[in-house]
């Protein structure tokens, strides 16, 4: 089963909600607002996406960090700050049965998880 981690009015995870539903895929939601976000989850994310991957830099919530919040961003500090912040989260982000992540939600993503769930069904 797959696992989706994100905010539910964000609108790449509506978008793949729908996708999952229309394709019959069975899934879970994590929804950060209702759910929570924790450290551990946070960390797990870096670990297997690295921080550029998992940081969405481009968004309201960056911009609204002062510019030394923004620059201290490492290793260490990098999961609190998605835990103050969970829209910093990059979304979604796709855990599947094997453990391993996956984020974003475009054409390139909907190939490998269908390929992944192919797999899965083996």
């Amino acid at each position: 089963m797959i696992t989706i981690f994100g905010i539910k009015n964000c609108d790449t995870v509506k978008k793949a909600l729908k996708w999952l539903e229309r394709e019959g895929v069975a899934y879970s939601f994590h929804d950060f607002r209702k759910d929570g976000l924790d450290e551990v989850l946070a960390q797990s994310f870096i670990t297997a996406l690295g921080i550029e991957a998992v940081i969405n830099k481009r968004g309201t919530t960056w911009r609204k960090l002062d510019s030394d919040e923004q620059k201290s961003v490492d290793a260490s500090s990098a999961a609190a700050l998605l835990v103050a912040h969970d829209a910093l989260v990059k979304r979604p982000v796709w855990q599947f049965a094997d453990g391993s992540f996956m984020i974003a939600f475009g054409k390139k993503e909907q190939a490998y998880i269908a390929e992944k769930l192919a797999v899965e069904a083996l």
